[in-house]
C-alpha cells in the first residue's frame, strides 16, 4: 500500500500575529481586543494554531490560562517574526541623512545648478556626509532617463514629462532684460523699439534664434537682431557683463523675494530690467519617477532640494535690504 503524505499547513501572516497576541495576553478575550476582532474569531485561530503546532498552547489553570511549556519557547520568536512583518509590510522607515551612502544626479540647466550647488553642498555636509551630488546638463530626455534610472531628479523649467512622472512646481519667474553698467538702455525709458533695436543674445541648447520674446516684440511689429546664440545663461551673462548685448535673465515675480536665479547676474554686475513687453511666466520645478515617491533617501533629496531653493531666495532678500543694492527697475 502506498502512502500519500498530507500537504504542508498554509500559515498565513495572521495567524502569527494572532500567536503573537494571545502568547503575550494568555487570554483568548484580550488577544482579541488587542487585535479588533471578535473573540470568537479569536478562538478559532487559536483552535488553527492548535492543530498546526499540535501543542494546546493555552491550558485553562482556575480562572486564568497558563501558557505551555511550547508556548513559552515560542513567545519570543513570535514576536520577532511578528515585528518583522510590520518592517516588512509596513510604510517606510524614515532615513537618517547621516547614514546615506548615494551619488544622487541631477539634470538642470546651467543656471539652476549654479543656484543649487552651494545649498546642496552645504546640507549634504551638515546632514548627510556620505552623499555626492551630479548635476548634468540638460541632454537626456528626461522621462525615459528618469524611468530607467539615469537621472534621479530633473529640475528646471519641466514643459514635457511623461504621463507617470511626478512634478512639483517650486518656483514662480519672470524674464527681465540684464545689460552691463552704463548701457545705454540703463538711461530713459526702456520701450519695446528700443529694447528691439538693441542687440542681443540668445540662449537656447538646440542653436535657435527665435523664442517669446520675438513673439512679444512681432505683436508691436517690431523684430530684436540677435547676433549670436549661446548654450548656457552663465556664458550668455558673461557676454552681457563684456559688451552691449542685451541678455535675458529669470527673476522673481512682483512682489516675491528675489529669485536665487538673479545671483549670478549680480554677481557679474549687471543691470535687470522690467521688460517692456508681455513674456510667459515661467515656473521651475522638480520631476522624479513614482518609484521614488516613498523611498527615504529620494525624499530627502528633494526636501534638500526644495530648502536649497528656499534658502537661497531668502539670502537674496536679505542682500537686497543692504546698502547700494540694485533692483530690478
Amino acid at each position: 500500500m502506498m502512502l500519500v503524505s498530507s500537504p504542508d499547513p498554509v500559515i498565513d501572516a495572521n495567524l502569527a500575529i494572532a500567536l503573537d497576541a494571545l502568547l503575550a495576553e494568555h487570554s483568548v478575550t484580550r488577544a482579541a481586543a488587542r487585535l479588533h476582532t471578535s473573540p470568537a474569531a479569536m478562538s478559532r485561530n487559536l483552535a488553527r494554531l492548535r492543530r498546526i503546532l499540535q501543542d494546546p498552547l493555552l491550558v485553562r489553570a482556575g480562572q486564568a490560562m497558563v501558557p505551555t511549556p511550547r508556548a513559552q519557547a515560542l513567545r519570543e520568536e513570535a514576536a520577532a517574526v511578528v515585528r518583522s512583518l510590520g518592517a516588512l509590510l509596513g510604510p517606510g522607515a524614515s532615513v537618517d541623512p547621516a547614514g546615506l551612502r548615494s551619488t544622487f544626479t541631477l539634470q538642470a540647466a546651467d543656471l539652476v545648478g549654479a543656484a543649487l550647488a552651494p545649498g546642496l553642498l552645504e546640507l549634504g555636509r551638515r546632514e548627510a556626509p556620505g552623499v555626492s551630488f551630479r548635476i548634468r546638463a540638460e541632454e537626456l530626455e528626461a522621462g525615459p532617463a528618469l524611468r530607467d534610472g539615469r537621472i534621479d531628479l530633473e529640475v528646471g523649467s519641466i514643459d514635457h514629462v511623461d504621463p507617470e512622472t511626478q512634478v512639483e512646481a517650486l518656483v514662480g519667474l519672470r524674464m527681465v532684460a540684464a545689460v552691463r553698467p552704463g548701457h545705454p538702455l540703463t538711461q530713459g525709458k526702456l520701450t519695446p523699439a528700443r529694447l528691439a533695436a538693441a542687440q542681443h543674445v540668445a540662449v537656447s541648447r538646440r542653436g535657435r534664434f527665435t523664442g517669446p520674446l520675438d513673439a512679444a516684440l512681432a505683436q508691436h511689429n517690431l523684430r530684436r537682431r540677435v547676433g549670436i546664440v549661446l548654450p548656457a545663461h552663465l556664458a550668455a551673462m558673461t557676454l552681457a557683463a563684456r559688451s552691449d548685448v542685451v541678455c535675458l535673465v529669470p527673476a522673481a515675480l512682483p512682489g516675491a523675494a528675489p529669485s536665487p536665479l538673479t545671483q549670478d547676474a549680480d554677481a557679474l554686475g549687471l543691470h535687470l530690467l522690467d521688460m517692456p513687453v508681455d513674456l510667459p511666466a515661467v515656473t521651475i520645478g522638480m520631476a522624479w519617477h513614482p518609484r521614488h515617491t516613498a523611498d527615504g533617501a529620494h525624499r530627502w533629496l528633494r526636501d534638500a532640494v526644495r530648502r536649497t531653493l528656499c534658502a537661497s531666495a531668502d539670502a537674496g532678500a536679505a542682500r537686497s535690504q543692504e546698502p547700494g543694492a540694485k533692483e530690478v527697475r
